[in-house]
């Protein structure tokens, strides 16, 4: 594994906070190597500072040499007063900014000073008191904004999703939800918490309580690797419901179908089930890290929710566990024959119906086209045919 550096970073907006004393800070959307999306909250005043220190680190490509070999993007300084029309202001030029920082060589977008800025701090995860007098503003970026291309490698608008039940939350750090009520998500981790705001407040939600509302699939669902990756289990896990499987400490799995909402279908062997992604840290990587990811619980699975109802007609249809279990085992053994399994499309993985479907039948034979009329004879063959027909009448 290598090491880590950040992919993109999209500037969302900015909020306006009251404690200790009325600021601004940004919210940049931090898209990792390994496809993890992380929140940061950053006042303008350490951004600045942070260039003024890239700039020392880099004299070269800052243009203090040369004027002519600077490369590092121009800032403005802050200004002795920042009111909201600032902070609106500063959005394309932030925008413009980090765009630049990602597009320069490798060794200033990827340094130690760079990376460490853009890592989550203990103050972007934390919300706003009860006994706060005033709860922060959010602005958003506009969504008819202007786009360029480096925009296309990471999310800038956020995805809107409704809630199909009821929620209350359970730590301070959670949001609660009311059937219908549509949120935007900012952050969507693996392990199915996503990281939600509704007007003013914000906090994160289990993934399996919300649904997109424009339609119940979600492209964003990969499809099943049944080569398998592997993984190691940080925290045992007891079995609750009857698809999913029981695991202690330091086992090593296969995971072969990641689910946004958490839960994943794994492989013991030839045993497969679901399994909390959040108690699975991928092998060879540090699990101290992982363990810090914990603390929260597992979410709870779609199948558990009572009262669920989505706007939805049609559901989304998901592989039934016997279903992973058939396609599993087929790999498993052709894979000691060294038959390696080919591309993955839609139609490569069976799902009941297909399966109950697949019986031998006839092939159907092709159907006989009508003939065509006489004037359309006429009007479309050549002249030696017609000729032959005025002959024959």
């Amino acid at each position: 594994m290598g090491d880590p550096f950040i992919r993109h970073i999209a500037l969302l907006g900015f909020e306006k906070r009251y404690v200790p004393s009325q600021h601004y800070v940004y919210m940049f959307l931090v898209k990792w190597q390994d496809l993890s999306e992380k929140v940061v909250y950053r006042r303008f005043t350490e951004i600045y500072e942070f260039h003024k220190t890239l700039k020392e680190m880099f004299p070269i490509e800052a243009g203090d040499i040369k004027s002519e070999n600077r490369i590092i993007p121009h800032l403005p300084a802050p200004r002795w007063f920042d009111g909201q029309r600032v902070a609106e202001s500063r959005q394309g030029t932030l925008t413009e900014y980090c765009n630049s920082l990602m597009n320069l060589p490798v060794k200033i977008s990827r340094c130690s000073h760079l990376l460490n800025f853009f890592k989550v701090r203990p103050d972007d995860l934390k919300l706003p008191t009860d006994s706060q007098v005033k709860k922060p503003e959010t602005y958003l970026m506009p969504r008819d904004g202007k786009s360029n291309a480096a925009d296309i490698t990471g999310p800038i608008i956020l995805q809107t999703y409704r809630a199909i039940a009821d929620y209350e939350k359970s730590s301070g750090s959670e949001m609660a939800l009311a059937t219908g009520d549509v949120v935007d998500v900012v952050e969507k981790s693996q392990s199915g918490w996503w990281f939600c705001q509704m007007k003013t407040k914000r906090g994160w939600v289990p993934a399996s309580y919300l649904e997109p509302l424009d339609s119940p699939d979600e492209a964003e669902d990969p499809e099943p690797n049944y080569e398998g990756e592997p993984y190691i289990t940080i925290e045992a896990y007891t079995a609750v419901l009857e698809d999913e499987i029981s695991l202690e400490q330091g086992e090593t799995i296969e995971v072969i179908h990641k689910l946004l909402d958490g839960w994943w279908v794994i492989r013991k062997e030839d045993v497969t089930g679901y399994f909390p992604s959040m108690y699975l840290q991928q092998a060879g990587q540090d699990t101290d890290q992982a363990q810090s990811r914990i603390k929260r619980g597992a979410p709870p699975r779609r199948s558990s929710i009572r009262n669920a109802h989505s706007i939805h007609q049609q559901s989304r249809k998901r592989l039934s566990q016997d279903t992973y279990r058939r396609n599993s085992v087929r790999f498993l053994q052709q894979r000691p024959r060294g038959a390696r399994p080919g591309p993955r499309g839609p139609g490569s993985v069976l799902t009941e119906e297909e399966e109950s479907l697949k019986t031998e039948r006839p092939k159907p034979q092709p159907a006989v086209p009508p003939r065509p009329s006489a004037d359309l004879i006429l009007h479309r063959c050549s002249e030696s045919t017609k000729r032959k027909l005025a002959s024959a009448v």
